[in-house]
């Protein structure tokens, strides 16, 4: 039977004993394999339940859906993420400039590393992308990026921040996931980002410097 077109994406309930967080984990450990190996169209909560070793019941104690399960994978990369991003952007102690840098190093060399993850979320993002709590975590992800450009570019205007934002975020996600297609060597993954920072870094110096 097919899913609705918008099935509920959040968890029938929260975990509150060890055995049940123990389930938890294992169903999303699965259903990481699974999305890796299997790919998102091929996707099910019954190979998820399979691979994890509980009952389809079990599983649906917790997770409505296959979406929902997906949305769960996704969210938790989407913290990961977030994360990464205030850990470096938010280091009062080190130059704007140099957090970027250090940022597009990390970010790229997460993008290699996770590869066939990733590649697997971005292709179900259509079954969670419009819902409010997708919406709500990318704002949140928004907001980190824009209080650094307000830091880094002090005297430019609010339009101009929120375009040097937006340039950064889709080009750093587009190039990372574009060059992790493929296997990288280390050597590769730091050339990559040295060339993205460097392009990043003189691009906001010239904002800097109008």
């Amino acid at each position: 039977m097919a899913e609705a077109a918008n099935p509920p994406i959040s968890a029938r309930r929260k975990p509150k004993q060890d055995r049940s967080n123990e389930l938890v984990r294992a169903v999303l450990e699965a259903a990481a394999q699974v999305l890796a190996s299997e790919g998102a169209q091929r996707f099910t909560t019954a190979r998820v339940a399979e691979r994890a070793g509980v009952s389809i019941g079990s599983l649906y104690q917790y997770f409505p859906n296959k979406a929902a399960i997906l949305f769960r994978l996704q969210t938790d990369e989407w913290r990961d993420t977030r994360e990464l991003l205030r850990s470096i952007l938010e280091d009062p102690a080190t130059p704007a400039l140099e957090r970027l840098r250090r940022l597009v190093h990390a970010f790229v060399r997460s993008e290699c590393e996770e590869a066939e993850m990733r590649g697997a979320l971005a292709d179900a993002a259509p079954l969670y992308r419009d819902v409010p709590e997708a919406i709500d975590i990318r704002a949140s992800d928004d907001q980190v990026m824009a209080a650094f450009l307000r830091e880094a570019l002090p005297g430019a205007g609010e339009a101009q921040q929120r375009q040097a934002a937006q340039l950064i975020k889709v080009t750093l996600r587009e190039v990372a996931r574009q060059f992790s297609m493929q296997p990288r060597s280390d050597a590769e993954i730091a050339g990559q980002s040295d060339a993205m920072a460097d392009m990043f870094c003189a691009y906001l110096r010239s904002l800097g410097a109008r």
